[in-house]
């Protein structure tokens, strides 16, 4: 159990920007983003006896971490954006995606902006998306492939 704690602490620590960007991806503020994070973090570290395969601690927490941000969202009710349309340095510095694909992500479900987030921007793959999102793969594959097809078309408008 020990060696289970001391992967979970290295891979949390390790990969703690990467859960940062996600967070901030739903709630669009820096602070929240980090409580998020951190909450997602203190459940992980108290239930990580419940981690079965060591090689799968990086979908077991995704799947804390995007529950997290859901309940976060659910709590707030509201839409939450920045006030300058500017995103924080410390997020830009590590994202390489053109930012104007992500702030078009904002009208499509939240369910389908999870998927395209975790596929695309963290490298996820669909079966890990599934196991994340508790969603059946060819689910995820149909709300992934229909995201896409409404985000092709809200490119083109403009």
């Amino acid at each position: 159990m020990i060696n289970t704690y001391n992967k979970l602490a290295n891979h949390l620590i390790e990969n703690q920007d990467k859960f940062y960007r996600l967070s901030y991806t739903y709630v669009r503020n820096k602070d929240d983003a980090l409580d998020i994070v951190q909450n997602a973090m203190l459940k992980a570290l108290e239930k990580y006896k419940d981690i079965r395969n060591l090689d799968a601690i990086n979908t077991w927490f995704y799947k804390i971490l995007v529950n997290e941000n859901l309940l976060y969202l659910r709590k707030k009710k509201k839409e939450i954006c920045k006030e300058d349309n500017e995103l924080d340095a410390v997020y830009l510095e590590n994202f390489n995606e053109n930012i104007d694909i992500y702030e078009k992500l904002k009208f499509l479900p939240t369910e389908t902006q999870t998927i395209i987030m975790l596929h695309y921007f963290e490298d996820l793959t669909l079966a890990e998306i599934s196991k994340i999102t508790n969603t059946n793969v060819n689910t995820i594959k149909s709300r992934l492939y229909t995201g896409l097809k409404k985000l092709k078309i809200k490119l083109e408008e403009e």
